[in-house]
């Protein structure tokens, strides 16, 4: 569907998510302007956890609006129920009403919601990383095709926001700024650059740096790898700390 297509409201509702003010950046924040742009009564957005052993899958991570209880608790695998389906697939998905579709054995509707339901897959650099998920009022008209554009839309825009915030947070270290700093001048790239490195990139130059500065100050493989068990019992506290 063409944007021009798209009911003014609705893209003027997207303009103003667009333009949302830094002092309102978080997810939180995102996903409450997606619930507004396509008038849904609910709306959340499940990433995909840090992959360790077995498949990884999917929790809530910001949502707005009513939500069952057993939805906030869930952790999804690709293929499992709707969102799962949609994480697996990567297409989007529109339902008028669960309760006649192919899906109504997956429907778990709390109070106040409605049978109409979206769902968009959230990418990273070509990876699919989440999903955010819709649903209409009670007694609020289905979606449409319009409202799915949007949400693919939005989508879009929250992989973008994901992305910049990862970043934020790697440049927040004065290790991370030196480190990226040696590998652009390593690199004879220009400093504006730095920006332009995806997360999974960073990490890698992370890692290699730590490694070397420490081999550098003298400390030996018995040390380092320490110092490696060290950062993956950090982790692990902080995992289970988030949930």
């Amino acid at each position: 569907m063409q944007a021009a297509s798209l009911p003014l409201i609705r893209l003027q509702a997207f303009q103003q998510a667009l333009a949302a003010s830094p002092e309102q950046d978080s997810l939180q924040h995102q996903v409450a302007l997606a619930a507004d742009a396509i008038s849904a009564a609910s709306c959340s957005v499940m990433l995909l956890e840090s992959e360790g052993e077995g498949e990884p899958s999917m929790s809530i991570h910001a949502h707005h609006g009513p939500l069952p209880s057993a939805a906030l608790q869930a952790a999804i695998r690709r293929g499992e129920g709707i969102s799962g389906r949609v994480l697996a697939s990567g297409n989007a998905l529109l339902v008028a009403d669960i309760r006649k579709s192919a899906f109504a054995a997956l429907a778990r509707r709390g109070a106040g919601l409605g049978s109409s339901l979206i769902c968009a897959p959230i990418s990273i650099e070509g990876r699919i990383t989440g999903v955010i998920n819709a649903a209409n009022g009670k007694d609020a008209a289905p979606f449409d095709e319009a409202a799915l554009c949007l949400l693919q839309l939005m989508a879009l825009f929250l992989g973008r926001y994901l992305q910049a915030r990862h970043l934020r947070h790697l440049l927040d270290s004065r290790f991370a700024q030196l480190a990226l700093l040696q590998q652009t001048e390593a690199d004879r790239s220009p400093a504006g650059r730095l920006a332009h490195h995806n997360p999974d990139q960073v990490a890698r130059i992370l890692a290699r740096s730590f490694f070397r500065e420490m081999h550098r100050a003298g400390f030996g493989s018995a040390q380092i790898l320490s110092a490696a068990s060290e950062l993956i019992g950090q982790l692990n506290r902080d995992i289970q700390q988030d949930h």
